[in-house]
């Protein structure tokens, strides 16, 4: 049997460092600094991150792949972030709903500043809203589907009445008149729904691929903002006849 060799274990004993209480107490001070490293997001701007991940997910995945989960994954978080800050599908879907009407109410805002004409003008409104629906048409869809979100949610409320109100004073501006948001007459009422019913109707039917037909039946080259164009500036003739 070999001897031990208490003269060397001792030395070698000697020479290990030994674990003191601070080396054991800055142990857990690193390790939380290394986390706060890795945190991908301030602090406040996650809620922010959440809705830009929904966006992509939207416009990549459409409506039925857009979930909670499938957010938190995109956004590279934990499964309940979004339940934290939106509480369940409904209030993502409302807060992304508000969102985009902020990015509609903006481009068309922003259109009508650069026109120079009162033509242009009168167009720029609609023409920018029909680009918005095409450059986002999942963000445009969720908008319009009121089923899916709650506007009690002072967010979306605020965003969707800021859009109407931008669509009644355009429509104030080409009958030379003041219209309130609050209180309509029967012919201003009929005129914004007149306005919204046509745009609206021929972004869904453009997004839809349903004007491929008449496009395809026009002289080479018309586009659908032509197209629009026309219908925008057509007279209306004929007239109604009683019984």
């Amino acid at each position: 049997m070999a001897k031990t060799d208490t003269k060397g274990e001792t030395a070698r004993s000697a020479r290990a460092p030994r674990r003191t209480k601070a080396t054991a107490a800055s142990r857990p001070a690193r390790r939380a600094a290394s986390a706060k490293a890795e945190t991908p997001y301030h602090h406040g701007a996650l809620r922010e991150a959440l809705l830009q991940a929904a966006e992509r997910v939207l416009e990549r995945d459409g409506l039925s792949g857009l979930t909670l989960r499938a957010v938190a994954r995109e956004a590279g978080v934990s499964h309940a972030a979004p339940t934290h800050h939106f509480g369940d599908l409904t209030g993502l879907l409302s807060e992304l709903a508000a969102v985009g009407f902020r990015q509609f109410n903006a481009a068309m805002a922003s259109s009508c500043d650069a026109a120079t004409t009162p033509l242009a003008r009168a167009l720029a409104r609609p023409k920018a809203y029909v680009a918005y629906a095409q450059a986002h048409p999942g963000m445009y869809g969720i908008m319009f589907r009121t089923e899916r979100l709650d506007y009690s949610r002072p967010s979306l409320n605020e965003a969707a009445e800021a859009s109407f109100a931008g669509l009644a004073n355009a429509i104030g501006a080409m009958r030379q008149e003041q219209i309130s948001g609050d209180t309509l007459t029967l012919n201003q009422a009929a005129a914004i729904a007149r306005a919204w019913s046509m745009v609206h109707g021929f972004t869904m039917l453009l997004l839809d691929g349903r004007l491929e037909d008449i496009l395809g039946r026009l002289p080479e080259g018309t586009t659908a903002e032509r197209l629009l164009e026309a219908m925008l500036t057509a007279p209306v003739t004929g007239k109604l006849s009683g019984p």
